[in-house]
């Protein structure tokens, strides 16, 4: 397997009087496709840009992926493996001025015969209006364009956009992947990282799948004039790991919630306290995951478990008087709770399908005998007329029918067979034969 950064792929770092240091992770870019670690299942043989370079019609794209696993280098490299010029702009500093001059460069020299690589970093930033003035550049041919992004496409990109691209998701480096770079870098240094090997692999899990944070750090540990070898702690008091990536508002927070929320569909307690602690070591609102995980006991418990709501809430109020860090106990306690509950959706589902059925005969009155009638006209037009006043029946049910006159009997709520439900199961039994027999059918 090739590395990200091999050592084929060494760009010549042999300094030059006057030039200014490169970062490590610079100069070990990869000078070649087959160069690049990590990412086979957009380059290999009969992976998407495998196939389109062997068929030599390299198509728009669009790559999705965490920072630091080669989207810009693959980008270059494309440009060079189809001989087009090279453009790179960054959606953060790039205006519809400095726009509109790329674009009149990239016709100039495609009248010239070359076309154009136009690599724009950050796409996502990018409003709507100035997405769509890539698209007659992309039709006609003048560019070739090339996004990255670690946003989702799918929400932060136009339809119309996404249509013309294919969109390539490039994945966070594995611990093996990242061990080759610390090889390549050692190798292209002429040192071995200063670290023994339990720090080593400390190292490697301080980047979090990122590369180029990954050589950063070995750049900062081979700088250190040491006697001895570093253990995991010495290394842990000089360097700082890699913040997680995680955007409130991104991508990132919606995954992790809804792995939260499926490992406590699953009744898996373990995974649910993971991403409950991955989600607050990386800073989000406790209050936000207080009100999700209230949201499960209704969505996922409902009525199998009726204390499950009011556990939920209970903590969330903990929550509320203690503050962090001791109240996201309380909340920690809740949710292993609800992992373990009997899991039914019955009311959830039975609410929808009312509120669909609702919308679909929203015009439809009640049935005259279930209205009052607190005017002499209204008793005229028979209005509670025939009210079985359900406490007057012996068993204290009347069943008459609630629904609209012109709507068949409709059953929403299908209680399962499971916790507290197997008695409301009971219940529906009971109450739907008595309507049977008290009506005749």
């Amino acid at each position: 397997m090739a590395d990200l950064f091999d050592q084929n792929s060494a760009q010549d770092d042999t300094p030059r009087e006057g030039s200014a240091p490169r970062p490590l992770a610079d100069r070990l870019r990869p000078a070649r496709l087959e160069d690049v670690i990590g990412q086979e299942q957009v380059l290999g043989p009969e992976a998407p840009l495998g196939v389109m370079l062997k068929a030599g019609t390299l198509g728009s794209i669009v790559f999705w992926g965490p920072p630091g696993v080669g989207k810009t280098t693959i980008a270059r490299l494309l440009a060079d493996a189809t001989d087009l010029h090279f453009v790179q702009i960054s959606a953060i500093f790039t205006g519809v001025p400095e726009l509109r001059k790329v674009f009149e460069a990239a016709k100039l020299r495609r009248r010239q015969g070359r076309g154009t690589l136009l690599f724009v970093d950050e796409i996502h930033r990018f409003n709507k209006a100035q997405q769509d003035g890539f698209l007659p550049h992309m039709e006609d041919g003048t560019i070739l364009l090339v996004g990255a992004t670690t946003e989702n496409p799918s929400f932060e990109l136009n339809a119309a956009l996404l249509s013309r691209a294919q969109v390539l998701v490039l994945e966070r480096l594995d611990e093996a992947a990242l061990e080759r770079l610390c090889q390549r870098a050692e190798t292209a240094l002429g040192q071995p990282l200063p670290l023994t090997p339990p720090a080593r692999v400390a190292l490697i899990e301080m980047a979090d799948g990122d590369g180029r944070a990954l050589l950063n750090l070995v750049e900062q540990v081979m700088s250190w004039r040491i006697d001895a070898p570093l253990g995991p702690d010495a290394l842990k008091t000089r360097v700082m790991k890699r913040a997680a990536q995680y955007d409130k508002s991104g991508d990132g927070h919606y995954n992790l919630i809804s792995a939260l929320h499926k490992s406590v569909r699953g009744s898996d307690p373990d995974a649910a306290l993971y991403w409950f602690a991955r989600m607050l070591e990386a800073g989000e609102d406790p209050r936000y995951l207080a009100r999700r995980i209230t949201r499960m006991a209704v969505e996922d418990i409902g009525l199998a478990d009726p204390q499950a709501q009011a556990l939920c809430l209970q903590g969330w109020e903990t929550y509320e008087r203690l503050g962090s860090p001791e109240g996201e106990l309380a909340l920690a306690q809740a949710l292993v709770y609800l992992a373990l509950a009997p899991k039914s959706n019955a009311a959830y589902a039975a609410y929808k399908a009312a509120r669909r059925a609702a919308k679909k005969t929203g015009s439809l009155m009640p049935p005259k005998h279930i209205l009052n009638a607190p005017t002499a006209l209204m008793k005229d037009q028979g209005y509670g007329a025939g009210y079985a006043y359900d406490h007057d029946a012996e068993d204290g049910f009347s069943g008459q029918d609630y629904f609209p006159e012109a709507m068949k009997r409709a059953q929403f709520y299908d209680p399962v067979d499971r916790g507290f439900e197997r008695d409301m199961r009971k219940r529906v039994a009971y109450f739907a034969r008595l309507r049977a027999e008290r009506n005749g059918t």
